[in-house]
């Protein structure tokens, strides 16, 4: 991705020195990437939740994580917005819950169905009323001045948005926090709700809370390193 650490030779490009970043011997470096891995590890997409409130500071520095991530020419295209308020909540639950029914009705079509069959998922979905907090992540198709109402474009914007989900996912999982990735379709009923401008589409619900101390998960595997990497030593 052409983006924010690319040289320029444009008079007006600036520069300042790398921030600091902490260096390790070989071994402690090997240590920590497999201690984050085991950590990743027991991250699972959960469905039950607990009501019980999480502060909003947590969010807010797990967003400013995800605002973190690497952007094509630094446009930073993405928009969260976090949602504690029961109103709301109940107000995407039942706009959701109306899509994903048509979804499960036959709209997704056979093969989609049948490769759901196994997460057990259907078109009820509580969690969103009972989970303290939704993130609801805007992808910016185009930057819009906010005194001038020009227009100006943005690049690389699924690569962008998507890397920002991830680190927001894994900076909530480090506080301790279940995740869901909720993706009902269509999701335009988002941005009428929360009242965002005409340029942003919504791609996804970031559900965020305590697991419920029943919750259950399906049991599954993730693919070998052999199955996704190669290494051309």
């Amino acid at each position: 991705m052409h983006g924010e650490n690319a040289l320029s030779s444009t008079p007006s490009a600036e520069f300042i020195p790398l921030p600091k970043m902490d260096t390790c011997d070989d071994e402690t470096m090997v240590t920590q990437a497999r201690e984050f891995f085991q950590h990743m590890q027991k991250r699972r997409t959960v469905r039950d939740f607990s009501s019980q409130a999480i502060p909003q500071e947590v969010i807010e520095y797990a967003l400013r994580t995800a605002g973190s991530a690497p952007s094509g020419a630094n446009k930073q295209p993405w928009f969260f917005v976090a949602i504690s308020d029961p109103t709301i909540k109940a107000q995407i639950r039942s706009a959701a819950e109306k899509e994903e029914k048509a979804f499960y009705a036959g709209k997704a079509g056979k093969e989609w169905l049948l490769d759901l069959e196994h997460l057990g998922t259907d078109e009820h979905k509580p969690f969103l009323e009972t989970a303290p907090w939704l993130i609801v992540v805007f992808q910016q198709n185009y930057a819009l001045d906010p005194d001038t109402g020009e227009r100006s474009k943005n690049y690389y914007i699924h690569e962008s948005v998507g890397l920002a989900c991830g680190l927001l996912i894994a900076s909530l999982h480090t506080a301790g926090l279940a995740t869901l990735t909720h993706t009902p379709s269509p999701m335009n009923f988002l941005r009428d709700l929360l009242g965002r401008p005409k340029n942003e589409r919504a791609v996804m619900i970031i559900v965020a809370g305590h697991p419920d101390d029943h919750a259950m998960v399906p049991d599954i595997t993730r693919k070998a390193l052999a199955e996704i990497a190669d290494f051309k030593s």
